[in-house]
């Protein structure tokens, strides 16, 4: 898909894994927040109802397909983005995958796809996108971790690959603070979405049944939607944030152990 943008005087986003779920709610947040917004994940067709949505709103984007475990396509994607929208200096790293697998089951090879996706790509993209930010003196980044990141019985792999974001969001803030640039994490506790939805697949639970299972376990009574983790997203990324970096948000509902 091409986007009909060419030019934008709105300050540019890059928000990945964005066709849907919690990557679609925060592309449209931070397009109302007046963003224009490169619209990346790993098919360029599944983008188009993002942009759509943006476009249909008075916004800016464009779509690019990309995987971004790849290094010259996620190169290829901040380079796309920045002809079509102007050079980013908002990155949120929110592509992700955590296919369910016991210990003694995980071969390596799905452990390198899930580090790959997980943390590797928010690597690439962080370090394609950067230059612009210390260039224009002033950047965000949200990485979104997840309370998995905490321990996760059923998926090491994962689990590993989010505390490895935590691990390096921290980093980011410490060596890119003096360019302007604050690196923040976004730990989300259960939101419906696809992700959630194919867990219950793999259980094989029904979806409400596994929705209102975990909703029991949440302090305010409710599971998370993807809203919920764009305005997160929305604030750490604005002006008001500029002394919050190296921060972890829990948007979990209630205290994560």
């Amino acid at each position: 898909m091409t986007s009909t943008a060419t030019t934008t005087a709105a300050p540019t986003a890059i928000v990945t894994g964005a066709a849907r779920g919690i990557g679609a709610a925060v592309a449209l947040r931070l397009a109302r927040d007046g963003l224009a917004v490169g619209v990346v994940d790993l098919d360029e067709a599944d983008c188009a109802a993002t942009v759509e949505a943006i476009e249909r709103a008075g916004g800016s984007a464009t779509a690019v397909g990309a995987d971004v475990a790849d290094e010259d396509a996620a190169t290829a994607a901040v380079a796309r983005v920045t002809a079509v929208l102007g050079p980013p200096t908002v990155l949120v790293n929110n592509a992700g995958i955590g296919p369910r697998a016991e210990l003694v089951d995980l071969t390596t090879e799905q452990w390198d796809t899930v580090l790959g996706t997980n943390l590797r790509g928010p690597f690439l993209l962080t370090r394609a996108v950067g230059p612009h930010m210390i260039a224009a003196g002033w950047g965000r980044i949200v990485n979104m971790s997840s309370i998995s990141a905490v321990g996760d019985k059923a998926r090491v792999d994962y689990g590993s690959s989010k505390a490895g974001l935590i691990g390096f969001t921290k980093s980011l803030a410490l060596q890119l603070g003096r360019h302007g640039v604050t690196a923040n994490a976004i730990a989300p506790g259960f939101v419906v979405s696809d992700m959630t939805r194919a867990s219950a697949r793999r259980l094989g639970v029904d979806f409400e049944e596994f929705r209102r299972d975990a909703e029991r376990s949440i302090p305010v009574g409710r599971v998370g939607v993807p809203e919920d983790i764009a305005y997160a997203a929305s604030f750490l990324v604005g002006p008001e944030a500029g002394f919050v970096s190296g921060q972890v948000l829990y948007v979990a509902g209630g205290p994560v152990d």
